[in-house]
């Protein structure tokens, strides 16, 4: 099965400031995005979704920017090709409008249930952060 690099963004009425532990912090992303985040000695996150667990690396991080998470291999494709996941916060110099770009590169294919998806999670995060 190939895989998906699907990009959206949402516009959040909140501080890059205020956003960006909610996308770098594992207790930051257990808030909203998955089941429960931990981080282990190493600085492997675990994820859990639906009692699955699934492991990455932060592998890059701009302060109050961006973040990119490289999850690691499940399969022999997946080492060659890693899922990741990369959650950018731009703003707009004119308007001050923050928006979160999410670009998940993972082995879902429908685009649809990936919009659904993230408009859910994203929902979540604004519902928390009152945005």
């Amino acid at each position: 099965m190939g895989k998906l690099k699907f990009v959206t963004e949402f516009e959040v009425n909140a501080s890059q400031k205020m956003l960006f532990p909610y996308l770098s912090t594992a207790s930051g992303l257990a808030q909203w995005f998955a089941d429960d985040v931990n981080i282990n000695e190493d600085k492997v996150y675990s994820f859990l979704w639906d009692g699955e667990e699934h492991k990455a690396r932060k592998v890059s991080q701009r302060t109050n920017h961006s973040v990119k998470f490289e999850f690691l291999p499940e399969t022999e494709e997946d080492e060659d090709d890693p899922n990741y996941l990369e959650l950018k916060l731009d703003v707009n110099e004119l308007t001050q409008t923050v928006f979160l770009q999410i670009t998940d590169y993972s082995d879902l294919d429908d685009e649809e249930e990936q919009q659904d998806l993230w408009e859910n999670l994203v929902y979540s995060l604004k519902e928390l952060i009152g945005g």
